[in-house]
Order: structure tokens, then sequence, then C-alpha cells
């Protein structure tokens, strides 16, 4: 929103922004845009330079992830016999990047324009940049020291020795702070999580009752995750990321998503997110290749979505297949455009995208 608009009542007439193109609008912005495209090339060259294949994946799929909280852009595939069959635009690059791993390649990196829906504000864009990378053979761990060296590398783009979101400040030259999820929750909100995680489930009355002790509201409908998203917002996250950068890693099992179970645990997986200025900048993982384990996840995923939104996207079977013949291997996807505004100070997701969505 911008700044004039903050605070106004409801229903009250305010001045409509100026359009993104218009001569004061555009040149306020052009000096982050410009900023883009520097931070854009020195990152082209930096995987270039780490023998990584950039590749264009299609933006059209069977399936735009099986998340249950990401909503799609739908269409439909018309042939020219009139038949239609339904599309979406990809949440993610990631099925299709792991089926480049499939066909061989070990280290792909792709600049990913994505879609979501039901998604607007200061830090998200119904069509924004994904960067995402994948390392064949290799650990998660080594995901993490790319992180560090891309903050740098996007610094000295942005000649700037600092990146900032309103009051918070990072110093992108700075060692990421790496710190368990276990570690993080007894620090900032004083609860054992791992404790209400057994056999790779969640106990939602252990969590619910350690949350509402810790004097965190709870919803009766609210399940494990919901209860671990209320934690991780309430009291985690506004700590993270602060002077430094942050890592935080092994996400319990029942959030594992497409990653896999840390070797010789049954409670936390190969998972790790980044924060700056207290906010999540990338999601990674030790990539999950059971292909059955996969398949489950996906359908209780589905399951909760329909539950809670009332629909579910298809699982893309030629990924299932795919991931049966993926090596080893880890993958992170980044917000390239959250990643301009720290380096460039923006304060608005608009400020760093060349042609924003107007709203009506």
């Amino acid at each position: 929103m911008p700044a004039f608009l903050a605070g106004c009542p409801v229903g009250v007439n305010v001045p409509k922004s100026p359009p993104f193109w218009s001569a004061g609008a555009y040149a306020a912005r052009r000096p982050f845009l410009l900023a883009r495209g520097r931070i854009t090339a020195a990152l082209r060259a930096w995987f270039a330079k780490r023998n990584f294949v950039e590749v264009e994946t299609g933006t059209l799929q069977i399936s735009p992830g099986n998340e249950t909280h990401l909503h799609a852009f739908a269409t439909d595939l018309i042939g020219p016999d009139g038949k239609r069959q339904p599309l979406y635009l990809h949440t993610s690059p990631e099925f299709a990047c792991k089926k480049l791993l499939a066909a061989g390649e070990t280290r792909v990196v792709d600049f990913a324009r994505v879609f979501r829906n039901r998604e607007r504000g200061a830090l998200h864009h119904p069509e924004f940049t994904m960067l995402e990378w994948y390392r064949a053979n290799e650990t998660y761990e080594a995901l993490m020291d790319d992180c560090a060296a891309v903050l740098a590398e996007t610094a000295r783009a942005a000649d700037t020795k600092e990146f900032r979101f309103r009051d918070k400040t990072v110093d992108p030259y700075a060692a990421p702070e790496r710190l368990t999820v276990a570690e993080a929750f007894s620090r900032y909100a004083g609860i054992d999580v791992l404790a209400t995680v057994r056999g790779g489930r969640g106990n939602k009355a252990a969590l619910a009752a350690k949350a509402t002790k810790a004097g965190i509201a709870i919803a009766l409908d609210d399940t494990w995750g919901d209860i671990f998203s209320r934690i991780l917002a309430e009291r985690v996250d506004p700590h993270l990321g602060l002077g430094r950068a942050s890592i935080l890693y092994e996400y319990p099992l029942p959030l594992a998503a497409l990653a896999r179970s840390k070797p010789g645990s049954d409670k936390v997986a190969e998972r790790f997110e980044l924060y700056l200025c207290g906010i999540e900048l990338a999601n990674a993982f030790g990539e999950l290749t059971d292909v059955a384990e996969q398949r489950a996840r996906f359908e209780a995923a589905m399951a909760e979505k329909q539950r809670i939104h009332g629909e579910r996207y298809p699982v893309d079977e030629d990924f299932i297949d795919a991931l049966g013949r993926m090596p080893q291997a880890s993958g992170i996807a980044l917000g390239f455009d959250r990643l301009v505004m720290l380096a460039t100070g923006a304060q608005h997701i608009d400020q760093v995208i060349w042609t924003p969505v107007v709203e009506p």
C-alpha cells in the first residue's frame, strides 16, 4: 500500500496512485530497476563461473505444485480439435528442474517467472522471479555456503554495505548465523517443538498446550502445522536476520515438504530457510527421492487443501516418474525480487518489478 494510504479510514475516498509508467513514478523507481539489472548480470556470471547451466523451464504445467497453502492461476490448453486440457501457471520451476536432473544435468539455475494467486502486498506480487538452483550429488550444506556468497555478490553489484528493510539492517558480507529450528523455538519462544514430533508426525495437543502456556492464541481447528507457523511468525521470525543473515535449518518432519529426512532422525528433515531483516528469503531442501514417500506427502497436502480451501491440484505423474530416476541432490528457491529490495532499500516489491500488475 502506498504510504499516503496508510491509516486512511475504510470508505474514505483517497487519491489513486499514479500508474507505474508515469514520468514521476517511473523516475522514482528507475534506480531500483537499474540495480536489479546489475544484480541479475552479476549472479548470472557467478553461477556460470561455477559451471551451472542456466535453464528456462516452461511456465505451463500439469501441476502448479502440491503445497497446501499455495494458490495457482489456472488455464486451458485447447487443441486443434477443440479439446481442452486443464493446465496451470507454475508456482515454482522445481518439478521441471528436477526432471532435468533426472535427464543428466548436474548443476542447473533458473531465473524463473512464477505465479501465485491470492498474494499481494509489500513483499508479495502475483507474478515474480524465483531464483532456483540445484546441485546433484551435493549436500544442502553446500547451499548454505552458496547463500553467503550470493548475498555478498549481490551487495557488490548494488554497491552497498548493508541490506535493509524498514528499520532493520543486515551486513551482507557477514557469515550467516546458523541455528536449528529446535534451538530457535527454545531460545525465542521457550518451546521444545521436537518433543511434539514422533514418528514423523506432529502431536497437535502437545504443541497446542505448549503454545497456550507461552501466551500464543490458537484456534480449535488449527492443525499442528498451523500452530507451528503461528509460533514461528509471532516469536521466532522477528529475531531472524538482524545484523547478519540467519539460516534456520532442520525443520520438523511434518513440514518436510519435498525434503528428505535427516539421516538417522525421525524428527527433522534436511530443510532450511534463509532470513534477512526478519524476512524469509529462500527455502532449501536436501531433496527427497523416495517416490512412495513423496506421493504420500502430496496426497496428504492435497487432502488438507481440499478441506481448507475447497480445491486440489493434480499430481504430476511425469514428475513422480522422474523423481525415481533423479540422483541425490540439493536445491533452493530464492525470492529474487525480495533480494533486490533488500539490496536497494526499496520498501515495496512493486518498486523493483519493471511492469507490476496494475490493480483496478
